[in-house]
């Protein structure tokens, strides 16, 4: 990935057609910058792996099922997550406009020509680079007092597990995830699920020098990381000393931060 330091430029490519995207992705191969991470054939589907895989660049398809091409930037524009850029690969040419003013990167007309693909991948590269050079110049922020700490830290932390209300030490917390609006809270001996509502309001009850959210769906406890495992070429997953040996995602937004932290 090429804000991280690496050449590649990871790429999720979405289109309902199959011959299209098998098509979209052999060209693709031309191309050493370009390091497909994944493909979508519906909107939805789209929506969900970028929230996930968090991709410098994305190629979008307009009519898809679920989701359109343009709803699927909105979508992701609204969250609070990684925003890649992104290039329309359609047939129709009429939504160009509106597809600019959504702020895409390109516009590509079906079918693909190998020199327009060519050319929407160096802006594509450019744009990416010019953004991971001011990322890399702006030192991490030093978290002030009043910001990094909660009005109130707890250090007990209730845990729903087999009908019982569980109060577990948080140092003893090794990470907690949510899926489908439910969290649920891994700690030494116990796994259940929490009475917070979202990642975020747990994390703002917890110690910030200990509890770091390492990617939109975990926060971990740093103090129980046990190993650190290279993953595709420029992020990392986390193996957390719980009984599992949980490996956990760090978002690509969050690598640097973890590079500072451990010294990588």
């Amino acid at each position: 990935m090429q804000p991280r330091g690496t050449a590649s430029i990871s790429t999720l490519v979405a289109d309902d057609e199959q011959l299209a995207l098998d098509e979209l992705q052999y060209l693709l191969r031309d191309f050493p910058e370009i390091e497909v991470v994944g493909s979508a054939s519906n909107g939805l589907k789209a929506v969900e792996m970028a929230e996930d895989l968090e991709p410098d660049l994305m190629f979008l398809d307009i009519h898809m099922p679920g989701l359109d091409g343009m709803s699927v930037i909105r979508r992701i524009r609204e969250g609070d997550g990684h925003i890649p850029y992104f290039i329309l690969a359609t047939a129709y040419d009429q939504y160009a406009v509106e597809a600019f003013q959504l702020e895409a990167l390109d516009y590509v007309l079906k079918p693909i020509e190998k020199d327009r693909l060519a050319q929407a991948i160096g802006r594509a590269h450019k744009f990416i680079t010019e953004r991971a050079q001011i990322a890399d110049a702006m030192p991490l922020p030093a978290p002030s007092a009043e910001s990094s700490k909660p009005l109130l830290q707890r250090t007990k932390v209730l845990v729903r597990s087999q009908g019982r209300n569980l109060i577990v030490d948080a140092h003893d917390i090794v990470y907690a995830t949510i899926d489908d609006g439910l969290i649920t809270v891994v700690a030494s001996g116990i796994e259940g699920m929490s009475n917070y509502r979202t990642i975020e309001e747990l994390q703002s009850n917890l110690d910030p020098d200990t509890f770091w959210r390492v990617h939109r769906s975990y926060l971990v406890n740093i103090n129980r990381i046990k190993e650190v495992i290279p993953w595709f070429k420029s992020s990392f997953q986390l193996r957390m000393d719980d009984k599992k040996q949980t490996e956990i995602p760090v978002s690509r937004v969050q690598t640097k931060r973890l590079r500072a932290l451990l010294k990588l």
